[in-house]
């Protein structure tokens, strides 16, 4: 019953990080959640991890025409450098605390959005110092609990780029990040034999995940695509403040 109950927690983080890559994002957040109820936390976010690397090729290809370059030029180097932050600080910052912070930020983004709906603005440009600071703050995120959607959503959404750029342009930096964990992850918690065939029997629900996710992407319209990311930063955000709370 209980490796049941693995088997099937497991294979929809699988398919949630796939449609992560296929053009949403946020899905992606849930799966350390997801697999966190019958696992630590740090354990499920180590497994997942090449998942999240194989899903990562499928999405860059899907994606290969569409994406910002000046994102990513800001974005792909503080996001490497957030990952080592958190590689050499992971012993002394405690989870829970990331946790709230990220949900605290991501709900505070929302609410500001919300509440100047009716407002006019026009479409921000790529800030360096901005995007140094969020793109930093992604990879760092991203590193302790694959959760680096709020922070990249934050910098990038005031820019109104195009649905497609914006997919794009997170599955292409966080594939980056991604790569950039594997050597950290490894050197804080070993790979062993059993991790493989685990990750092997997930990949098929990452891939199908993958083109779920894409077309999911295609057929949404724009304005709905970013109402639904919004809410889904928010309804995420929440759930990270209130587990962080819930263990206090």
């Amino acid at each position: 019953m209980e490796f049941n109950q693995y088997l099937v927690l497991a294979s929809f983080a699988a398919l949630l990080i796939g449609m992560s890559k296929g053009g949403l994002p946020l899905v992606g957040m849930m799966s350390v959640p997801v697999l966190s109820l019958v696992m630590s936390p740090v354990k499920a976010a180590v497994l997942l991890l090449p998942l999240f690397v194989i899903s990562d090729a499928v999405g860059i290809w899907l994606y290969r025409k569409h994406y910002s370059l000046i994102n990513l030029k800001i974005l792909v180097p503080a996001g490497i450098a957030g990952v080592l932050f958190g590689w050499l600080t992971a012993a002394i910052i405690s989870e829970l605390t990331i946790k709230f912070l990220i949900g605290l930020v991501g709900v505070s983004f929302c609410l500001q959005t919300w509440f100047k709906r009716g407002q006019t603005e026009a479409p921000k440009a790529a800030s360096w110092p901005k995007g140094v600071f969020w793109g930093g703050v992604a990879g760092f995120t991203s590193f302790i609990a694959h959760a680096g959607g709020p922070p990249f959503q934050i910098f990038v959404l005031p820019q109104k780029l195009s649905k497609a750029e914006f997919a794009g342009t997170a599955t292409i930096l966080f594939a980056i990040i991604n790569l950039a964990k594997i050597g950290p992850y490894q050197n804080l918690s070993p790979y062993g034999e059993a991790d493989f065939w685990n990750i092997a029997v997930l990949v098929p629900f990452a891939f199908l995940g993958t083109f779920l996710g894409a077309y999911l992407t295609r057929r949404i319209a724009d304005a709905w695509f970013f109402k639904l990311v919004q809410t889904g930063l928010f309804i995420l955000s929440s759930k990270l403040i209130w587990d962080a709370l819930q263990f206090q």
